[in-house]
This record gives C-alpha cells, sequence and structure tokens, in this order.
C-alpha cells in the first residue's frame, strides 16, 4: 500500500498582538481548502485568538486547543496558548507589553521548530522596536533567526510570482549602507541569492541581475565610484564562480523598463532599493523569505497595520501566499534532499 504523504507542519508567530497579525492568520486560514496541503499550528493567546476571532465577520473558523505540539490534528487548525493569558489587547496602540508577547510566541514556535517538531514558520509582523530586549536585541526576524539557525548569514528574500528581490544590507539606516558594503559582502549575497534559486525555487541556472548604488549606477563614476570599485568586482567574482550575473543596473531603469522580467533574481544593495519597488509590483500579495537557512521561514511583506488594526479590514492575501510558498520551499527541499542521497534510488 502506498504511503500517505504528511501534511506540511506549519508553526505561526502570532506577532505584535495590537497590529493585524492575528486577523491575517485567521483569514487565511479560515478557507478549510487550505488544510489539505497543510496542518497549522498557532501560537499565541488565547484571549487574542478570541477576541480576534470573534472581530472577523463572518467566519467558520474552528480554533482546536492543544497543550504542545505533540497532541496536534491534521484538518484542524491548532493552536497553542503560550502567552499570558492577562494580556490587554489595545488594536492600534504601540506598547512594550505587546513586544514582550510577540517575543513569547516567537520563542515557542522556535523551539519547537529547532526540535523538528514543525517543518515552516509563518511569521506575524512584529514592531521592531517594542520587541526589543535582553532575549531579542535584533534589526529583525531575519537577523534573529540566523544567529538562532547559527549561520554565517542569510538573505532577505522578497516573493511575488516571478519576482524575486534580495537586499545585500537589512534593516539599515540609509548613511551606513555605503560604509558596510564591500566586494565580499556582495558577492556573499550573490551565492546566497543563486543557492537559493536552485535548491528552494528549482531554477537550474538562475540569471541574476545586480543593481547598482548609486543614482544611473555611478554614471561612470561621475555619480559614486561603488559600483566600480565594489559591485563590478562582486559580479565578477560571481562570474567566475560559475553565477549567471549581470551588472550593475540603475535601479530605476532597470524597473521602470520592466528589465526585472528578463531575470529569475534581482539583488538590490539597500533595503528600500529593493523593497519600494517590489512591494509596488506585488501589490500586497508579496512574501517575506529568509533564504539561505536550515529552516524554512516566511511572513507577509507588511508590517503591524496599527493604523487598521481591529477594523476588520486587513488584507491576508499576503499571508495567505507566505503559507503556500512555505510548503513549495519545504517540499522542494524534501526532494532535493531524496534525490541527492539516493540519485539512483536503489533499493
Amino acid at each position: 500500500m502506498k504511503e500517505k504523504k504528511k501534511n506540511t507542519i506549519i508553526g505561526f508567530s502570532i506577532g505584535d498582538v495590537n497590529g493585524i497579525g492575528i486577523e491575517v492568520i485567521l483569514k487565511a486560514l479560515s478557507d478549510n481548502r487550505i488544510l489539505d496541503i497543510m496542518t497549522p499550528v498557532i501560537y499565541g493567546s488565547e484571549k487574542a485568538l478570541t477576541f480576534y476571532k470573534n472581530l472577523i465577520t463572518p467566519t467558520n473558523i474552528h480554533l482546536h486547543k492543544i497543550k504542545s505540539i505533540n497532541q496536534v490534528s491534521s484538518k484542524k487548525v491548532n493552536f497553542i496558548s503560550v502567552c499570558n493569558e492577562n494580556i490587554t489587547i489595545n488594536p492600534g496602540e504601540n506598547s512594550t507589553a505587546a513586544g514582550k508577547f510577540a517575543f513569547e510566541s516567537l520563542e515557542a514556535v522556535t523551539n519547537d521548530l529547532a526540535a523538528a517538531k514543525i517543518d515552516v514558520i509563518v511569521t506575524g509582523p512584529i514592531n521592531k522596536k517594542n520587541i526589543q530586549s535582553d532575549q531579542f536585541n535584533f534589526p529583525g526576524h531575519t537577523e534573529y533567526l540566523t544567529s538562532l539557525s547559527n549561520a554565517d548569514d542569510s538573505l532577505m528574500l522578497m516573493v511575488h510570482e516571478n519576482l524575486k528581490v534580495g537586499v545585500v544590507t537589512n534593516h539599515l539606516p540609509l548613511s551606513s549602507v555605503s560604509e558596510v558594503l564591500d566586494k565580499e559582502l556582495i558577492f556573499k549575497k550573490l551565492v546566497l541569492l543563486n543557492n537559493s534559486l536552485k535548491l528552494d525555487f528549482g531554477i537550474a541556472s538562475p540569471k541574476i541581475a545586480v543593481l547598482g548604488l548609486n543614482p544611473h549606477a555611478g554614471e561612470n563614476g561621475m555619480l559614486g565610484d561603488e559600483e566600480e570599485k565594489l559591485i563590478s568586482p562582486a559580479v565578477q567574482m560571481g562570474k567566475s564562480n560559475n553565477i549567471f550575473a549581470f551588472g550593475p543596473f540603475p535601479a530605476d531603469g532597470f524597473f521602470g523598463a520592466g528589465s526585472f522580467q528578463e531575470f529569475d533574481g534581482v539583488l538590490a544593495m539597500y533595503h528600500d532599493q529593493g523593497l519600494v519597488p517590489f512591494k509596488t509590483i506585488a501589490g500586497g500579495r508579496g512574501v517575506n523569505f529568509t533564504a539561505g537557512l536550515p529552516i524554512v521561514r516566511t511572513s507577509p511583506d507588511h508590517g503591524t497595520g496599527f493604523d487598521i488594526a481591529g477594523k476588520n479590514i486587513a488584507n491576508e492575501t499576503s499571508l495567505r501566499n507566505a503559507i503556500y510558498l512555505g510548503v513549495d520551499i519545504h517540499k522542494n527541499r524534501l526532494f532535493n534532499k531524496s534525490i541527492n542521497s539516493d540519485p539512483l534510488h536503489k533499493n
């Protein structure tokens, strides 16, 4: 008898309890058809989940409470209460208490991920300031998960259909970007992007565009020399290592002319250079994926949405796409592992 395939188990951290994280998670899971491809486990507060469940009307979602991941049930929306139930919920309010609860949820889900009890994590949006503590002293999820994974580095990769944009520098002030950039860092991120496109997305020979840093990609040194001194050498290093890298391209013309459609991946130099055009093109349907780690983590491409929290108007499309992408990448990695461990499929 053919063995039945096990559903991907996804753990959800709730993010900031006063933001839109729980709302979009519940909305995305309210369509029971999504349970055909994955088994969800929400790590959070029963009080908070009930609050937002009652806010969303109409909804047919049924929450199945379990004490630990060992009790997980397929075809159900499982949740584990890991936060203090005395939590006060004030949608739209920025508070240190909410940051504390966000970390408790994140810590619980990463613990089960580290124990290989779940396959993928989907993280709800956090407020990067109120979550700061002795336990979380990082600019964001990407850096925190990189540290937990003991990885040398990772890549913030934004994904929407055939558009994939990675950034060399993540959450840095713009004034610090040129100080941090060097050809070794650019090359390292280029390697991470190339490897992820192969491993996680199944693209055999990815074609990657690398953006310049300065206006008009430096205009031959007249508007800056980072392209000549750092970026072009990094691109050449990539080519010497069998990476199909091209550039540096001026960012405005590259996206404005639609040239991104000719490439499998794009490497931007800094956060907004990549994310502004990405979010414009994705239109609220994109996903943030942390590439280069041994774990699979995705998240919606938006923030806490304090301005619309508690109003039942948050759109769950990005969160739903984060689920789909997490499942796809997990399956791609399992397939890659199986064919490399036994390429001839011997019995």
